[in-house]
């Protein structure tokens, strides 16, 4: 009997670790494990991780795979996938940790921004970035250093999850592109890092992991392989932004599909072709990893924290009880009233009076509206800013598909409002979206292979479209006169004003 051969794919999310063995004969699942990754909240803004704990969640998600596994049974390679935007300072030798790592949404270094925003112009950043302003990872540089006793000396590095992880597997120190344009260092036209912008708070690029170089691997190492059971030598793969796995794992389904990862934060993933530019002020681009030109990475201001605060707030604080009454919630009606309009932005800043948080609001509220109605205007205000942000790159052809991730997209209700706004567009949600991030990374190994199954969504009846596009309207005429001289809030735009063709 011929021995069984498998990839395993690994990706390091915030709270949660999961992987997946996939047959290298045919891609299909033949085990999954999963590690829970302990975040140290406060109300100042901290979300953090202690690296010893997402070594022990990396070495108990491995051997759960494994064990899974027959015995016997070939590791012919290991993908890497990682949250970006974190960091924390390591010893350059071992990979011990030195400080706590900082989350990408811990907001304690944000105040500093601005001080090393206006060291350089506006012009500077733009031309680095091709986005607004400097990288966050540059305050949590400088706050790390001054709250931690730290100086990135000789013989430390600063590394986020990704860069950790991958280290100890292979003993190998390496970045991917996003992670490093978060750290904003990052010089996009020219696909490399800079020193300057590390300067500024006292770093070097001898003090941060060089790029990962295109999809090559490196081998397990002694270490690692025996920490395994595994034989030392397979290749590594990455490490990959999750939302750079995700992409390759719904690259296959069609030839421009936009990539909607509906989580903790809402980000569209698509490609610009070689030759055509666009622009928005908080994307982040790198280089495609699955077909010519260059990934866009689009985060919205809005995700499932508006989404729990909702289903917590107005309908039970038991999340999979609201979850419960949701779904009946839904069932009975799929959108608010008409001229009930929500902009879900409730982790984005007043955009009115300066300097307060809360950017949510609702407009249209009457003495009959109701719990359910405030529901059903959160999720159609989620689903109305998604079509929103995306408009032109659907419009000049940019995009020939939508493929729905994350756990929202488990909804039928957003399901449907999704189908019903790019009613011109095949919709598809993905057969093991779960483990979409971890199938992703088999990429370098076998396309094929990291293709997820796409599972078609049936269009929305013409009816159900009319009525979503009439609020979906509305929503923009709300939208225009509150929110639109927020400038974060600016639309995907493709400026040379030509349709995009592949």
């Amino acid at each position: 009997m011929a021995t069984l051969a498998a990839y395993l794919g690994i990706d390091v999310g915030t709270t949660n670790l999961k992987g997946a063995a996939f047959c290298a004969d045919t891609g299909s699942l033949l085990g999954t494990s999963a590690s829970r990754l302990v975040v140290s909240t406060a109300p100042d803004g901290q979300r953090e991780q202690d690296l010893r704990d997402l070594r022990r969640g990396l070495l108990e998600c491995c051997r759960g795979l494994l064990q899974a596994l027959p015995l016997g049974t070939e590791i012919k390679g290991i993908g890497i996938a990682a949250q970006g935007g974190s960091g924390a300072i390591v010893d350059q030798a071992g990979g011990g940790p030195l400080t706590p790592m900082l989350l990408w949404n811990d907001s304690r270094p944000l105040p500093l921004l601005p001080d090393i925003a206006a060291q350089m112009t506006d012009a500077y950043w733009r031309d680095l970035s091709q986005r607004n302003g400097p990288g966050a990872g540059l305050a949590k540089i400088k706050w790390l250093c001054h709250h931690c006793g730290q100086s990135l000396e000789d013989g430390q590095l600063y590394v986020g999850a990704g860069e950790y992880t991958f280290h100890q597997l292979t003993g190998v120190w390496r970045q991917d592109p996003c992670n490093a344009l978060q750290m904003g260092c990052y010089r996009v036209l020219e696909d490399r890092l800079t020193e300057t912008p590390l300067q500024l708070v006292g770093a070097s690029l001898k003090r941060i992991a060089p790029l990962r170089n295109g999809h090559t691997t490196r081998p397990l190492s002694s270490t690692a392989a025996a920490e395994l059971g595994l034989p030392e030598g397979i290749p590594v793969a990455g490490p990959y932004m999750d939302h750079e796995a995700g992409y390759m794992s719904a690259a296959r389904i069609s030839s421009r599909p936009l990539q909607c990862s509906l989580g903790t934060a809402w980000v569209g993933n698509f490609v610009l072709p070689p030759g055509c530019t666009g622009w928005a002020p908080v994307q982040l681009v790198i280089p495609s990893p699955a077909a010519p030109g260059r990934l866009v990475v689009q985060p919205l201001l809005t995700g499932n924290v508006s989404w729990d605060w909702a289903l917590g707030s107005l309908l039970h604080s038991e999340h999979a009880q609201a979850l419960e009454l949701c779904r009946a919630t839904f069932e009975r009606e799929l959108l608010p009233p008409r001229g009930l309009t929500c902009v879900p932005w409730c982790t984005q800043r007043h955009p009115i009076v300066p300097g307060l948080l809360g950017g949510g609001s609702f407009c249209g509220l009457s003495a009959h509206t109701s719990r359910d109605d405030l529901l059903r205007g959160v999720a159609a205000g989620l689903a109305f800013e998604f079509a929103r942000v995306f408009e032109m790159p659907v419009a000049k052809g940019g995009i020939d598909a939508i493929v729905l991730g994350g756990g929202a997209s488990k909804g039928t209700f957003f399901q449907t409002l999704f189908a019903a706004l790019f009613d011109q567009l095949p919709l598809a949600t993905l057969a093991d979206e779960d483990l979409a991030g971890a199938r992703g990374t088999l990429y370098p190994f076998r396309p094929d292979l990291a293709a997820s199954e796409a599972r078609p969504v049936a269009p929305a009846p013409p009816d159900v479209c009319a009525r979503v596009q009439e609020q979906y309207d509305d929503y923009r005429t709300v939208f225009d006169r509150l929110y639109g001289h927020v400038e974060s809030g600016h639309k995907y735009d493709i400026s040379d004003g030509k349709s995009v063709t592949h």
